[in-house]
């Protein structure tokens, strides 16, 4: 088949478009730009790549059009592919049509933690031998590609309740729409069996302009889980506990770290997170109140403990694979490009990548690297980028979300269609950030914020990067800076 997907580089339209090309169809997929790492990794899943939205990319009439959503009803390619009347869907309709079936599927899904958490549930299962099939919004360091499909031949796998479950696939469950013509949750057309609630917290104000309903596309996805299922949720978040409670029909496994209040439930799963040190973090586990023994992660941060209870939970609960095989692989798994990735040392100074712009990813991301990071500066570059990130709706939660930083370094709003009364303040950000005792400033350009790291930072400091975009090629600009300077 004949797969054309508009606006394939994005993290999961990308993700989408190496795992039907391993599945052996033809696809092709156009874009704006190309941007690393989805840009490159499209190149090696042999995906042809036009640049631009054109209707010539539709003259050869692909079988399917898959159409992004972040494109608007008068994107030239989406116009032409409804009025040839050729075959037209979004992600989550390709995914379930072309990729799900005959799978068990495990869905990950939260406001923060989704990538990182989805990725370790493939890696472990994977580990143990259960060949899941799998597609993230993001390219896991371990396999080297964001998605692959299920072998062509499913098993049957037993469980602890005496269920079947067919092979799993391992899916980033989005709350983000679909596409303009199907506003519905992503996460929503996936049938899954097995699910994960990280969190859930304002977010994507685009399309959820108000809390309720984007707390409403969560009740939806619980509720369709069904009996035989199973939820892995997150008891330390009230709004989880809430709409689980309310909605849920499936047995529910609750996790928590210890010392955190569970609202009223008692965890399945609990973590006694232990000091941590340049290297990760570790914990004691214990399942259903007998414990499990001394696990080791190399993720820094709490919150990465919080992922990775939710990760073993569902394989071992929900796919019934013995813990002992969990813990021996739970220290290989060395984590997702983008989140806390290191870039490089040069000169003896740390560059991170971080796709954090919600102020709560900020904050754990940046209280992570605290951690992990303990002698010298921990600088915070960041870019508002995201459609939440530039608006004002968060501008007292940003001042507090820097707290682990000892320097931060802001650069322009990456959205110019953002109403002036709507937009985030960075003046005030940064006034605000001062009267913390923090060294903050604001910057007109990528030239700019290089320059100033080079004049600020020296052996033993680390610099992460945050963005949920190119943000200008800064990463390699300040590599490329930082090693010519210890030259």
């Amino acid at each position: 088949m004949h797969v054309h997907i508009v606006a394939v580089a994005g993290t999961g339209m990308g993700a989408l478009a190496g795992l039907l090309s391993q599945m052996g169809h033809r696809v092709t997929g156009s874009d704006i730009a190309f941007y690393p790492p989805m840009g490159p990794a499209l190149e090696h899943w042999g995906i042809q790549c036009m640049p631009g939205f054109d209707p010539a990319h539709l003259d050869t009439e692909p079988d399917l059009v898959v159409i992004g959503n972040m494109c608007r009803r008068d994107n030239p390619e989406a116009v032409a592919a409804f009025e040839r009347g050729l075959r037209v869907t979004h992600i989550a309709g390709a995914l379930r049509e072309l990729v799900l079936a005959g799978s068990s599927p495990l869905v990950i899904a939260g406001t923060h933690g989704k990538t990182t958490t989805t990725a370790l549930a493939a890696f472990l299962l994977d580990a143990a031998g259960r060949m899941p099939g799998f597609l993230i919004g993001g390219i896991p360091i371990d396999f080297g590609t964001s998605a692959r499909p299920l072998p062509s031949l499913p098993s049957s796998l037993p469980i602890a309740a005496g269920l079947q479950r067919q092979r799993p696939f391992v899916i980033e469950g989005d709350e983000y729409d679909t596409a303009f013509f199907e506003k519905t949750a992503k996460f929503l057309h996936y049938g899954a069996e097995v699910a994960v609630i990280t969190s859930i917290e304002h977010d994507h104000i685009d399309i959820y302009p108000d809390f309720v309903k984007y707390l409403d596309a969560f009740a939806q996805f619980i509720a369709g889980i069904p009996e035989t299922g199973l939820i892995v949720a997150r008891a330390a978040d009230p709004h989880v506990v809430e709409l689980v409670l309310r909605h849920g029909r499936a047995a529910v496994a609750w996790y928590a770290l210890q010392g955190e209040p569970t609202h009223g439930q008692s965890p399945h799963w609990l973590a006694a997170p232990l000091p941590s040190n340049s290297e990760g973090t570790s914990f004691d586990l214990y399942a259903g109140g007998v414990y499990a023994g001394r696990y080791i992660s190399h993720l820094a941060g709490d919150y990465n403990i919080g992922n990775a209870i939710a990760a073993l939970a569902a394989v071992a609960q929900g796919y019934g694979v013995p813990l002992g095989d969990l813990r021996v692989a739970l220290p290989r798994f060395r984590g997702v490009m983008r989140r806390q990735q290191l870039l490089g040392t040069p000169g003896g100074v740390a560059v991170i990548d971080d796709f954090a712009h919600h102020p709560t990813a900020v904050s754990m991301t940046l209280r992570g690297l605290r951690e992990r990071f303990r002698n010298g500066k921990l600088v915070a570059v960041f870019e508002p980028r995201s459609a939440t990130a530039c608006r004002k709706i968060h501008q007292e939660a940003y001042a507090e979300a820097f707290a682990a930083a000892d320097t931060i370094l802001l650069a322009p709003i990456g959205r110019t269609n953002v109403p002036a009364d709507d937009r985030l303040d960075l003046a005030r950000l940064v006034a605000e950030l001062r009267k913390l005792g923090k060294d903050a400033a604001e910057y007109p350009s990528v030239t700019e914020i290089v320059s100033e790291l080079l004049s600020r930072v020296v052996s033993g400091d680390a610099i992460v990067v945050m963005s949920n975009g190119d943000f200008g090629g800064i990463h390699k600009l300040l590599l490329d800076a930082l090693e010519n300077r210890a030259a």
